[in-house]
């Protein structure tokens, strides 16, 4: 007696099946994920997603990848698998990218997918380094430190320490909760701008000190300026990758949106003009010896905030403040006009960051985008939106073009520093037509 196939047609499908194919496939995915999730620009996934396919056995690995998404063909001999996988969460984790460097980069000719599953989920499974109120503290003391940069006094930089945290806290509590990241931007923002001026007021009224708002009004929110976004965008754009680079720059255009809009609204309400401030008097050799630890500081706070080790974020620190010094000297010492001083800035960030991320065996980008956030001109995009909101045009297109410009030349800084110290960077792949 027999039994006929419920389903015509499927009988003997199931042997047909390239199961050995699908699992390398999945793997190979799941490594893009990881490393996209991370923080990690289009080029860079890509590239350890064809070392896991070369690992496992695959031929080949194709793969586009943009902000959220990424589709991947995995090949081995006369079959092929294409997948599209979605990564809703856009974030930064320095510590996975360095362990997913690590870890792919010393990848055996032949491994298992067990294996590669096993470490993945060690990986992936890795708490954070640093508890929320030490995350949040490392970006009050970025900002403080930018606030000093800004020209702002003790009372600025004190306050800004203390709101930048509370909106950091904020904003990563809510991030983790799943809430729309440009809602949580927007109300960091405001959280952060109202805690600073608070501050200011109430501690400034008590001990009459006055006090220069607008150096730390916009320092206050600059924990919130997407550094890795902007910086992969950019490196994306210059390798031709314009599907990754357009998206990610448009996404770091709308969270440095979402943060001006608070910022307008919140000193629209109080009343607050964004009035530049005047650097106090003080002997050259403590205002440079002073700018050299801010610098410092600065990029330190900002890599720990991205879950740095510390080896990295002191690497990173020190090559900031070394490029934002010889920045600021070519600036206010010898008259260069700020966007060359950015790109020189770039330039060296990018070089000193191939020097020293290969002995911390981390990933350069992990060194060099904390190191140029510190030089994104907060101070200019946010006297563009509140023109743009003041129905001054021709002031705020000066103020986006002096902005847009200085971003520019950093991206121009990094990416030339890639294709001087990088084979792949320099000379296009030449395939056949």
């Amino acid at each position: 007696m027999t039994t006929e196939d419920p389903q015509p047609g499927t009988a003997g499908e199931a042997g047909l099946e390239p199961v050995e194919l699908i699992r390398q496939s999945g793997t190979v995915q799941r490594a893009g994920r990881l490393a996209l999730a991370s923080g990690h620009g289009s080029y860079r996934v890509k590239s350890h997603m064809e070392r896991v396919g070369r690992s496992l056995g695959l031929d080949d690995v194709k793969a586009h990848v943009a902000l959220t998404e990424i589709t991947t063909t995995s090949v081995r001999q006369q079959i092929f698998r294409t997948e599209v996988s979605e990564v809703r969460t856009v974030g930064i984790n320095a510590d996975r990218l360095a362990e997913l460097e690590n870890y792919i980069g010393d990848l055996s000719v032949r491994e298992s997918v067990d294996r590669v599953e096993r470490e993945l989920d060690r990986i992936a499974t890795k708490p954070p380094l640093y508890p929320p109120w030490a995350n949040a503290l490392s970006a009050g003391a970025a900002c403080a430190a930018f606030a000093f940069l800004n020209n702002g006094g003790p009372l600025e930089c004190a306050a800004v320490l203390v709101a930048a945290s509370v909106g950091q806290y904020l904003r990563r509590s809510l991030i983790h909760r799943g809430i729309n990241q440009f809602g949580v931007t927007m109300l960091a923002a405001a959280v952060a701008c109202l805690a600073y001026l608070g501050l200011v007021f109430v501690v400034g009224s008590a001990a009459g000190l006055p006090g220069q708002h607008v150096a730390g009004y916009v320092s206050a929110v600059l924990f919130l300026v997407p550094g890795f976004p902007l910086v992969t965008g950019a490196l994306d754009l210059a390798r031709l990758d314009f599907s990754a680079g357009i998206s990610r720059l448009t996404y770091a255009v709308m969270v440095l949106c979402s943060a001006a809009l608070s910022l307008w609204a919140v000193s629209a309400i109080v009343g607050l003009e964004p009035n530049p401030p005047v650097a106090a008097a003080l002997d050259p050799v403590l205002r440079w010896s002073l700018l050299t630890i801010a610098s410092f500081v600065g990029v330190l706070g900002f890599a720990l905030m991205f879950n740095s080790p510390w080896r990295m974020a002191l690497g990173a620190a020190g090559v900031g403040m070394v490029a934002n010094v010889m920045r600021l000297a070519l600036v206010f010492e010898w008259d260069l006009a700020p966007q060359a001083a950015a790109a020189a800035a770039a330039l060296l960030v990018g070089l000193l960051a191939r020097w020293i991320a290969t002995p911390l065996r981390v990933p350069r980008l992990t060194v060099s985008v904390p190191a140029v956030v510190i030089m994104v001109p907060g101070v200019a995009a946010y006297r563009a939106v509140f023109e743009f909101n003041g129905g001054d045009s021709v002031a705020a297109l000066g103020f986006t073009v002096d902005a847009g410009l200085v971003v520019a030349a950093l991206a121009i800084g990094l990416a030339a520093s890639r294709m001087l110290t990088d084979r792949e960077w320099t000379f296009e792949q030449r395939r056949g037509l």
